[in-house]
């Protein structure tokens, strides 16, 4: 008989097997894998989210259509901020929602919730999302210039803000032609604007930033020029995001916290600098959120993105994104950028 003592589970096989029974969340594995000895709050915050995600499997789903409206206000992990009348509930997603949705909840999501009757650790009112009205607008971006599966960042929406600085950064046109493309596939109003107007344009963008700006309005599309250091264009943006909810968008750096922190300084966005290595801005904004703003509507701040994936765009119709190019009148610059955008969709 052998003499060997019996090994003990390896602490991994133990999380695994813990993490399989829902006590706690895939997030914390590695926290838990470093610190063995949790304080007493966490143990008891750990306690409290796994009995929400398991009220939301066991919650009875009569009367949902007379459970209250709230609106999605920033994702987590495994819970949303929602916002209904001023106040903020931290909810869950009933499991069998989530088994038949198409797609994830997103910010800006119309969402009837169903109290739980206890609050977080912050004093927040805790709920179910028990189901999520129909969208009006989505702001949606594909996983690759593939568009293997779809990721809807933003509903219900009024219109998108594409923010492009004239200089650090510098202006990539080919970036604000795919987002031009995503608002109106959305059924959100683009605006284009050009931040940073007091900075000289790199020579060696082409076309020069005024003017491919003034050929955009030329297509129909508002634009907007902007300057936070000189007050420039700061009334007009105002009155263009009151009364209307806004998804802002653009590369890192270009200044669209900046920006709204001009016009709304209470809201206090963070703002990054531009690295001085590589000319890219540093990303403030890691999930998209919604912020009411005091003079009527809201603005959705999204992280800076490098390339925008475009989602149920092909060969066939992008020709109805590019009329100028369709007519045979698009300048050099537009010509290349829809010959790039039509190069990927062959991939």
């Amino acid at each position: 008989m052998s003499s060997r003592r019996r090994k003990k589970p390896r602490q991994n096989e133990d999380l695994a097997e813990r993490y399989i029974q829902g006590d706690f969340e895939e997030e914390n594995a590695e926290k838990e894998q470093r610190f063995t000895n949790r304080s007493k709050n966490a143990e008891q915050e750990k306690i409290l989210k796994t009995a929400a995600m398991r009220a939301s499997d066991e919650g009875s789903a009569a009367g949902i259509e007379s459970l209250p409206i709230g609106q999605v206000i920033q994702i987590h992990s495994l819970f949303c901020e929602v916002e209904r009348e001023s106040v903020t509930y931290l909810c869950v997603t009933r499991k069998t929602l989530n088994k038949v949705a198409e797609t994830g909840i997103v910010v800006g999501d119309r969402v009837r919730i169903r109290e739980s009757g206890t609050k977080d650790d912050l004093g927040r009112p805790e709920a179910v999302i028990e189901q999520v009205l129909a969208r009006d607008t989505v702001l949606t971006r594909s996983d690759s210039f593939k568009q293997i599966e779809q990721h809807p960042i933003v509903a219900n929406a009024d219109q998108m803000l594409i923010v492009a600085s004239v200089a650090n950064p510098g202006v990539k046109w080919g970036l604000i032609d795919r987002m031009l493309i995503a608002a109106q596939s959305g059924k959100l109003k683009p605006i284009v604007c050009l931040n940073k107007f007091d900075l000289p344009p790199d020579d060696a963008e082409s076309p020069q930033p005024l003017e491919a700006l003034e050929y955009y309005q030329k297509l129909g599309i508002s634009i907007l020029k902007t300057s936070v250091e000189y007050e420039l264009g700061l009334d007009l943006l105002r009155a263009m995001l009151k009364d209307r909810t806004t998804v802002l968008a653009g590369s890192s750096g270009v200044g669209k916290s900046s920006l709204i922190n001009a016009i709304q300084p209470q809201l206090d966005l963070r703002v990054g600098d531009v690295s001085e290595y590589t000319a890219k801005g540093r990303h403030t904004t890691t999930s998209a959120r919604r912020y009411p703003l005091g003079f009527g509507g809201a603005v959705i701040d999204t992280p800076g993105v490098k390339v925008f994936g475009l989602w149920d765009v092909t060969r066939e119709n992008l020709d109805g994104f590019f009329p100028d190019v369709a007519a045979g009148t698009a300048p050099p610059w537009r010509r290349e950028s829809f010959d790039r955008i039509a190069e990927s969709l062959a991939k």
